[in-house]
């Protein structure tokens, strides 16, 4: 049986369209296909970058640390402090101090601002040059560089490095001043270092008290010390 015309141009209409939505389907998943892909390369660049900076902030960090002081002991206000200092080149040290039973290794900057002490130890104005003959006054932040000194006892040695050599000096006592009594740092006969700290180690707020420790050059002076590791 012949199938009128019409009838057969209504069934092709319906087969042309059915094509066309499967070209469209096509194209429309081709497309999303496209699209996928694209987006999975841009990731996978992107997320390189970012792990080859993490990485580079890794590597930056742990250079950092392997040039930091041991902070173990140290309020998390002082470690900010120090960082913040680390931004300004500041000053040439005067001289290098080592107590190498408490692994400390610091310089000596000139002055007691908050600037000089938050960054390393600082050389008290008006007594002996590191070095020199005299009385040599350092000061540091209890809850920084000196926090260790809770802990030292005479006996230990002190290593005093300045541009013209090495010295070693002995601890020979600890006593605790009120923060008006600066005859600690007056002039001594023999070469000396006086370290001063704020007292006690963990009061919290203003310490009433400082620390002082007492050291003078030791007979066996010329002896070398290993920097802490």
């Amino acid at each position: 049986m012949v199938r009128p015309p019409a009838m057969n141009r209504s069934s092709e209409g319906r087969r042309a369209g059915r094509w066309l939505l499967a070209e469209r389907a096509a194209w429309g998943i081709g497309v999303i296909c496209v699209a996928a892909w694209s987006a999975f390369q841009i990731d996978a660049v992107t997320g390189r970058r970012r792990l080859l900076d993490r990485f580079a902030m890794l590597q930056a960090a742990a250079a950092q640390q392997a040039d930091a002081p041991d902070q173990t002991l140290w309020s998390r206000q002082r470690v900010a402090a120090w960082r913040n200092a680390l931004k300004d080149p500041g000053a040439t040290p005067l001289a290098i101090l080592r107590i190498p039973r408490m692994r400390l290794e610091v310089p000596v900057l000139e002055g007691t601002d908050d600037v000089s002490l938050n960054r390393a130890v600082g050389h008290i104005a008006d007594t002996a040059r590191p070095g020199a003959d005299g009385n040599s006054g350092i000061a540091g932040h209890r809850d920084g560089f000196f926090r260790g000194l809770k802990d030292i006892a005479p006996g230990d040695a002190i290593q005093l490095e300045t541009l013209h050599g090495t010295e070693v000096y002995r601890v020979e006592r600890t006593w605790i001043v009120d923060p008006e009594d600066v005859s600690v740092l007056h002039p001594t006969p023999t070469r000396s270092l006086t370290l001063v700290t704020c007292y006690p180690f963990y009061f919290v707020g203003s310490a009433p008290q400082r620390f002082i420790v007492r050291a003078a050059l030791a007979e066996d002076a010329s002896a070398s010390f290993r920097p802490p590791r």
